[in-house]
């Protein structure tokens, strides 16, 4: 076990303000600290409160604003990083992320571990800069990248290009021109060059490495899972219920209609990322399924997917102390939250083209839930893995998803769900199984391209109707094979790959 050989360092953005997810520890490397603070690094030291209490780190970078410019340059100097196009987020990530590597820096040199093999981590470009600036300030300090998705990859797909089909035609420093992407695409290219193994989480995304990035991948990291927190037993089957009579009691509510428990309830969540997270196909099936007479079960279908809340609907918490059941819908039945961008918003914008409205007489209802499900949402004051449970069927028809935590997360709550082979998580399954995935195998692989959004949509709809058709011992057989898949996703399974990386880091170190 690693156990606290492992320290994972944050950005303080709490400030004088307790961190609800962080517990500081005054005993923990103490001496250190005063050393770390006379060298200008004002940080926190405790744990991580999630499973496993790691050590963590915050540091507040805000006082390295005052030497951007001159960092900037020496990282053009040594890495050839293009700073000059940079906006948004990213004075904020490079900041962070020299913070980081002055702090390992500091804790290396103070407890002097030039005679262990260390080994530091960066996820994402926003913390690649880091990696860099280590590669020059500690050399010895082993190196390693992972990119989740290449950023020129998320914004093909995103601006509406089609990305597979013409993969091997895109030129990475073309596209980061044509899509005002140079910054962020230059220090993600050139920490995947010089760190010691560079990574990513599927075949999918190292495909697009290689052709994006121009640099195949040492090793593929899949992201693993952690089940501690799944409920067994009666306790399972008692938040099961919880939450279906939740989401039961919300669309009651909203639309007044009366659902008994033999509805199926389905959801989609994520990012809103309205095409790469195929939320659009999501809604267009949801649409053609409202319309097939070989479905015989009532259908409410939610989108957990967090927009720009104004808040909670006042009228819907009124409904839902009184307790009762309705039978009058309220005022646009489809949404638990009010947005500040209503008539932009793309989700509420698609019901309006198809004419979606919940009415009495549609066999599918459409809930949008705009909010973070973290337990204080006002409408569900539930968490999301306490909503999640209570349904039938997910699906995350994604169009672009490198791995894809959410139809992990499902069958590990022995949701079945529908998932595409354009997600990492979804080859993952039809390698497992050796062939297409069903949805008899507990989770449903669709074939998914760039053009092919009509056939994706027909076949999620026939997928539904499939599920919504079988009887109670066959959905048992069904969700338990779900939950089986998501037990060969366990940490205790994927961490061999990160172990290996670390290996191939040790080996590989480069001194630049």
């Amino acid at each position: 076990m690693i156990k606290d050989h492992v320290i994972f360092v944050g950005p303080d953005c709490w400030n004088d303000k307790a961190c609800p997810f962080f517990t500081e520890d005054s005993k923990l490397f103490a001496d250190w600290k005063l050393k770390a603070m006379e060298e200008g690094l004002n940080i926190k030291i405790g744990r991580w409160n999630v499973p496993g209490e790691p050590i963590a780190i915050l540091v507040d970078f805000q006082s390295f604003f005052d030497q951007k410019n001159e960092i900037y340059g020496k990282l053009w100097e040594y890495y050839q990083v293009d700073s000059l196009h940079a906006y948004g987020d990213y004075d904020d990530s490079a900041m962070f992320a020299f913070a980081t590597a002055k702090v390992v820096e500091s804790y290396y040199r103070f407890f002097d571990l030039s005679t262990s093999k260390v080994v530091f981590h960066a996820n994402e470009w926003q913390t690649g800069f880091a990696a860099l600036v280590l590669k020059k300030l500690v050399p010895d300090v082993a190196t390693i990248f992972t990119t989740h998705a290449t950023g020129i990859g998320r914004s093909i797909a995103g601006n509406g290009k089609p990305l597979y089909e013409y993969l091997f035609a895109y030129n990475g420093d073309q596209m980061a021109s044509e899509l005002n992407m140079e910054s962020k695409h230059s220090i993600e290219k050139q920490t995947a060059w010089n760190v010691d193994c560079f990574t990513t989480v599927s075949d999918i995304t190292a495909k697009e490495c290689a052709e994006l990035l121009d640099k195949p991948v040492d090793v593929v990291l899949p992201n693993g899972f952690e089940n501690n927190f799944v409920p067994k037993g009666a306790a399972f089957t008692k938040k099961y219920k919880e939450a279906r009579n939740a989401m039961l009691q919300v669309a009651n509510c909203l639309t007044g209609c009366e659902f008994d428990d033999d509805t199926i309830l389905i959801s989609t969540s994520g990012r809103y990322e309205f095409r790469n997270k195929g939320i659009d196909v999501f809604i267009e099936s949801m649409n053609r399924l409202r319309f097939d007479d070989r479905l015989h079960r009532e259908v409410v279908a939610f989108i957990d997917v967090p927009g720009w809340v104004a808040g909670p609907r006042e009228d819907l918490i009124d409904r839902l102390r009184s307790g009762k059941k309705f039978d009058t819908a309220l005022d646009n039945p489809r949404i638990t939250h009010w947005l500040n961008n209503m008539n932009e918003d793309n989700v509420l914008n698609m019901m309006n083209a198809l004419d979606i409205w919940n009415r009495k007489e549609d066999k599918v209802k459409i809930i949008f839930v705009p909010s973070y499900l973290i337990g204080d949402d006002g409408i569900f004051n539930k968490t999301y893995y306490n909503v999640i449970l209570g349904n039938d069927l997910c699906i995350y028809p994604s169009y672009y998803e490198p791995w894809g935590y959410t139809p992990l997360e499902a069958i590990a709550f022995k949701v079945p769900c529908i998932t595409t082979d354009l997600a990492g998580f979804g080859l993952w399954a039809n390698k497992e199984k050796g062939s297409n995935s069903e949805i008899t195998d507990g989770v449903k692989v669709v074939h998914r391209t760039d053009y092919n959004f009509n056939e994706v949509a027909d076949s999620i709809k026939n997928t539904v109707i499939e599920y919504a058709a079988l009887d109670k011992n066959e959905v048992k057989t069904i969700r338990t094979k779900a939950e089986n898949l998501s037990k060969k996703a366990l940490w205790s399974k994927f961490i061999a790959y990160y172990k290996e990386a670390y290996d191939f880091a040790l080996r590989n170190i480069k001194h630049n």
